[in-house]
């Protein structure tokens, strides 16, 4: 008897390899993906302009890497003791104006080169609520998108639910400049299954509901854009208040690692796999804390462990093991 429908991710065409590099970009579920990645010594760039949640802010994030934009002091405004962007995310906000440019620019700028030869673009969409700035102060434009509040007060901004026309507008706009500028990029989208409880359950609804139609158009009008379920994953197969925190609205550990587990079926080529259960093996041995440190038993570990490491980047040298190498080889 089955209790639950799950969701079978079919592979994807072509499918991500370890060698590759890989740029995440959109909303906190973001972070799971990403940190997961990079514990398997992906090489990858997350949110250069912080955590982002709608497509219009998304949309010019990545208008600014490829325009490598140079931000300046009139972009910025100081309000709580910071200087702060409406563009970024509080994370690069700064009391010093100097570095709160330079943490922004400095961003622009690496990311630039990194999503000229960029193999995947990863975007996970949030919501489709924007918050429009009411007047010209502050350092930003009536009318333009905030994409973060930083505490605003509310009298500064319209809180609204997009439009369907911005919204698709938005991706396509962020497809076409990606594939102008690296044509060899494969776009995956996903959208968040974190619910945004705030603005009401049929809001946030309706809001998903905008992100999975204009994805959906345009998975239909362009080659190499993909949809991975993450949102479906939790919403629809798991299914269940045990798998989200404590507030209720964000996925848990157990969640986020089948979503994972779900993602490295689908989308991870078969070689990589194989080669990420080893660096798994090699994390775990790293993070091990042994009971009896420099018992025979435990030294016979370390070198097992070093020779595994070391023979792995020996056969992967763009794999980065140093940290693990150089822990082996100090306390053997």
């Amino acid at each position: 008897m089955n209790f639950r429908l799950e969701l079978a991710v079919k592979p994807f065409l072509p499918q991500l390899n370890i060698r590759h590099k890989v740029m995440l970009v959109g909303s906190c579920f973001t972070d799971h993906i990403s940190n997961r990645l990079q514990q398997h010594l992906f090489d990858v760039v997350e949110n250069p302009h912080g955590i982002l949640f709608n497509p219009l802010s998304i949309a010019t994030a990545i208008a600014d890497y490829i325009a490598e934009k140079k931000y300046s002091e009139t972009d910025l405004f100081f309000a709580n003791d910071l200087w702060q962007s409406w563009q970024h995310h509080s994370s690069l906000s700064h009391w010093d104006k100097s570095i709160c440019l330079a943490q922004i620019n400095d961003a622009n700028e690496r990311t630039h080169q990194f999503l000229k030869t960029a193999d995947w673009l990863i975007i996970t969409l949030g919501s489709s609520f924007v918050y429009a700035l009411n007047n010209d102060s502050l350092g930003g434009t009536k009318n333009n998108i905030a994409a973060n509040c930083h505490k605003i007060p509310a009298p500064h901004f319209t809180h609204r639910l997009a439009a369907y026309a911005e919204v698709e507008t938005a991706l396509e706009n962020i497809i076409s400049g990606a594939k102008k500028f690296n044509p060899n990029l494969n776009i995956i989208f996903t959208i968040s299954p974190v619910r945004h409880s705030r603005e009401g359950l049929v809001e946030n609804n309706r809001s998903k509901g905008l992100l999975h139609t204009a994805v959906y158009a345009m998975l239909q009008r362009f080659d190499r854009v993909q949809y991975f379920p993450s949102y479906e994953l939790v919403i629809d197969d798991l299914r269940d208040y045990r798998f989200y925190a404590e507030d209720l609205v964000h996925p848990n550990y157990q969640a986020t690692q089948y979503v994972w587990e779900k993602f490295c079926d689908a989308v991870i080529d078969a070689e990589s796999g194989a080669i990420m259960k080893q660096i798994h093996s090699i994390q775990l041995a790293v993070n091990h804390r042994p009971m009896h440190v420099g018992s025979a038993q435990h030294q016979q570990f370390l070198k097992t462990m070093h020779s595994k490491t070391t023979q792995l980047q020996m056969q992967f040298p763009f794999l980065n093991l140093t940290r693990a190498i150089d822990y082996f080889t100090k306390a053997i």
